[in-house]
């Protein structure tokens, strides 16, 4: 075999070697896929905590933020390891169906009613109900989220609480957008219109315009987070220790700790309220 040709063999063999031992690094990089609301994301929370775990443990989460009853529909295909979400009725309901087999309580923030500082239908107080009924007969702008979030499933629930069939009562005063907190947020301060927010998000948001906090303190505005690892008997793809082991972190005292620690200018966002 000539020089060149040994070259050239050689090479080959070397490149070959190579992918192959690279190839398993690759493969072995562990995530799980997380299926969680717009708030956690747009209130900066896994901004903060997911370094610290991903740290910790090794593993990588790769998150997809939708409404929660997107991130749901992505655990009933298999699409997700986990369920980081806040709609307890669309939770029960997930859970009822075998699509998860345990769902724990993680934190807990609220829902604060957003409106211009003008108040124009003068809802400011402490009472949602009250407060949507007076949006309602003056007309007055309001935005909803429109996306099967856990946010948007708890405002329509206040709309039939204060005995109003929002699909018959809404007209141009009522924009449905379709989209998450933050877009919805930038929407409702463009149109100095009314909005429904979970607070983590509010606190974290920049474009506030002339919006401010009108209604908050009712304790209907409670709103509360809860995790589930979807069921790998249904769909064994999913990754069993690697997803129970982040809920598992989360839940502990450390995990409860750093959700506890993570503030904007000195506020809390999110208060962890697992049960051991």
């Amino acid at each position: 075999m000539n020089l060149n040709r040994r070259l050239l063999v050689s090479g080959v063999a070397l490149l070959a070697a190579c992918t192959v031992c690279a190839a398993p690094a690759l493969a072995q990089e562990p995530f799980i896929t997380v299926a969680s609301t717009t708030s956690t994301e747009q209130s900066g929370l896994f901004g903060y905590l997911l370094p610290i775990y991903e740290k910790k443990s090794g593993v990588k989460v790769h998150v997809v933020a939708v409404g929660t009853g997107q991130a749901l529909d992505m655990g009933r295909r298999g699409d997700a390891d986990v369920e980081f979400v806040h709609d307890k009725v669309a939770e029960q309901k997930f859970l009822a169906e075998g699509f998860a087999t345990k769902r724990q309580d993680l934190m807990y923030n609220d829902f604060v009613l957003i409106g211009p500082k003008s108040d124009p239908a003068q809802v400011a107080g402490h009472d949602i109900l009250a407060a949507l009924k007076k949006i309602a007969a003056a007309k007055a702008p309001f935005v909803s989220r429109g996306d099967r979030s856990g946010t948007n499933a708890a405002e329509l629930r206040y709309w039939k609480d204060a005995g109003i069939d929002i699909a018959q009562a809404k007209g141009p005063w009522y924009r449905d957008t379709g989209s998450g907190m933050g877009p919805a947020l930038n929407t409702a301060s463009s149109m100095d219109a009314y909005i429904l927010a979970d607070r983590g998000t509010w606190l974290s948001f920049k474009n506030r315009g002339d919006l401010v906090v009108l209604v908050e303190g009712d304790t209907r505005l409670f709103n509360q987070y809860g995790l589930m690892l979807v069921n790998p008997a249904k769909f064994p793809h999913v990754k069993k220790e690697l997803g129970q082991a982040f809920i598992d972190w989360l839940v502990s005292p450390e995990g409860q700790q750093v959700i506890a620690g993570y503030k904007i200018n000195g506020q809390q966002l999110f208060f962890p309220n697992a049960k051991p």
